[in-house]
């Protein structure tokens, strides 16, 4: 009796781990694929920028820079004429603004312009967040644009009608990465006033997760007619997209 139910046992056995294995493997499975399609979905949601990247943004950059009649920076030599003329000004840290400092000193440089909305977005947004915001990008030459070229495929173009406006000094890179929801909307909101003015030109960039603005020369004007250091965006903003 004991000879014949030894082997039935031991199959019995058998099947089970066999069923057990498959259902194992079925949910392992199962795991992954939900896994993938979650990771999909919150990649989605993440990138939803009010103010994509496009051929005509750049035109518009352009056209500012040519009505202003300002040059494309070739190189150094120009760049610090340009500086001794004070053609182009320092930005400096501050409690409200840091420096990313893998920026090159003598690059940190924009027009006086540019700087006074830097310095205006920086207040804004440091009396709401009580925290900085960072530039990575400021001025660059021709010859910088080409560099970073080489092994950035985003990156604009030195020469032609779609050429990066950086080399007008007329333009910012603003770090976007480790913003909270939160903070990302306060400063799309707050650059969507100012280019229904006509102010500024932004862009979200996705790879490098930045916000590129180039501020027109007319900041300052608007400026002095309000206290835009003391100006914040609303919610009734965000509406109006």
């Amino acid at each position: 009796m004991q000879r014949k139910t030894l082997p039935s046992i031991i199959l019995a056995l058998l099947l089970a781990v066999a069923l057990c294995s498959q259902a194992f493997a079925m949910h392992r499975y199962t795991a992954r694929r939900q896994h993938r399609s979650s990771s999909r979905r919150i990649r989605r949601i993440a990138w939803n920028p009010m103010f994509r990247p496009s051929h005509e943004s750049l035109l518009r950059q352009n056209e500012e820079i040519d009505r202003l009649e300002l040059p494309r920076i070739a190189d150094d030599d120009e760049l610090e004429q340009l500086k001794v003329r004070e053609a182009l000004v320092a930005i400096n840290s501050t409690e409200y603004l840091r420096i990313d400092p893998r920026l090159d000193p003598a690059r940190r440089y924009c027009r006086s312009w540019t700087r006074d909305f830097l310095e205006d977005l920086g207040q804004a947004y440091y009396r709401r967040f009580h925290d900085q915001i960072q530039v990575n990008s400021a001025v660059r030459t021709v010859l910088v644009q080409r560099k970073l070229r080489r092994h950035n495929r985003n990156a604009a173009p030195e020469t032609g009608e779609t050429a990066s406006s950086h080399l007008a000094g007329l333009t910012l890179d603003i770090q976007r990465r480790g913003m909270t929801r939160d903070q990302v909307r306060f400063t799309e909101r707050y650059l969507f006033y100012l280019r229904a003015l006509g102010l500024v030109e932004p862009e979200e960039e996705r790879r490098q997760w930045v916000f590129h603005v180039m501020v027109s020369d007319r900041y300052a004007d608007w400026r002095q007619s309000q206290t835009a250091a003391r100006w914040e965006p609303t919610e009734e903003i965000s509406e109006k997209q």
